[in-house]
């Protein structure tokens, strides 16, 4: 058994900047690289192995072969359960919302999306939509959107880099300019767009609005999580880790190592690691900025050893 390192795929998107390929090294042919996914095996985007005996195959052929790579949690799921991007907002993304797992599976045959975000970079300036900032009907969520006023209603968050934000699926939400961040998701793309700016997309039309799925499925209340990672800050001999997050859909936490740290894959669980700045070691593997590895369940004990920030997932 080995740890799997993945090949992201990258989404040109409009707001999209170049800092994945600036300060990642990232190489690709597009123009702007707005979104690395870095765990993903979603048909929109599928990761391939780049090591070992798996090489070139995708990582849902990989997990399908050897469905006891997922372990016990993994396997509860009809669909690979999550998906890991890395976003550059170099512009304000549309406001949104994304659909709860009825729903989703009811009107567009696949799960919705709950998410976190944890805010790796950002301008001093920087801000995103999060929630209303008071109590709406659906009626009146509905109006403020056909006369352009609901902006008026959402909840602006001044961020900065280490915040943790849980987007629960049915939150209206909004990432802005200038904002660099790490995603997970539930493995889904289905997402509802409320306002756009006027902009226009690539084909020079005014990009599709959804506002009936959007009105189905928003909460229309502010938000009762803070901004702040769930757990404490846990310092050891050489790293340092905190829980970001936990909920019944996947567990995330962040890491900075300075000398060696042990982590292990059970029979539980799949574990991603995220690489988000450094280099150094993860068993024999050697890793950088910007890798994303894929450890089987079952594999045991592992040790990353280096300077290293990353984010680890489980589900």
């Amino acid at each position: 058994m080995e740890i799997l390192k993945l090949n992201p795929v990258f989404k040109d998107y409009i707001w999209g900047g170049t800092k994945l390929r600036d300060d990642y090294g990232f190489k690709s042919s597009l123009e702007k690289l707005a979104e690395g996914w870095m765990l993903s095996c979603h048909k929109d985007g599928e990761n391939a192995v780049l090591n070992g005996e798996f090489k070139n195959k995708t990582l849902s052929l990989v997990v399908k072969e050897n469905p006891e790579f997922l372990g016990e949690n993994g396997k509860k799921y009809e669909y690979f359960p999550i998906l890991i991007k890395l976003i550059d907002a170099k512009n304000d993304l549309s406001v949104q919302v994304h659909p709860d797992n009825e729903y989703a599976m009811r009107v567009e045959k696949e799960y919705g999306k709950t998410e976190c975000w944890y805010i790796l970079d950002c301008d001093e300036d920087a801000e995103l939509i999060y929630g209303f900032n008071r109590n709406l009907s659906s009626d009146e969520f509905r109006k403020a959107i056909e006369e352009n006023t609901f902006m008026d209603a959402v909840n602006k968050v001044k961020v900065k880099k280490g915040d943790l934000f849980f987007i629960e699926a049915g939150t209206l939400h909004a990432i802005g300019k200038g904002i660099l961040l790490a995603e997970i998701q539930q493995n889904s793309n289905t997402t509802y767009r409320v306002y756009d700016y006027g902009r226009l997309g690539a084909d020079g039309k005014p990009r599709e609005l959804h506002t009936e799925k959007a009105v189905d499925v928003t909460v229309c209340t502010p938000p009762t999580r803070d901004t702040n990672p769930e757990g404490e800050l846990i310092t050891g001999n050489g790293y340092s880790e905190q829980l970001l997050t936990k909920c019944d859909l996947f567990n995330v936490k962040k890491i900075s190592v300075t000398n060696e740290y042990s982590d292990v894959a059970d029979e539980k669980s799949f574990v991603s690691v995220l690489i988000t700045d450094g280099n150094g070691t993860i068993d024999d593997t050697e890793i950088k900025k910007g890798d994303s590895l894929f450890i089987p369940a079952n594999y045991g004990e592992f040790k990353i050893c280096g300077n290293i920030e990353g984010i680890i997932t489980r589900v």
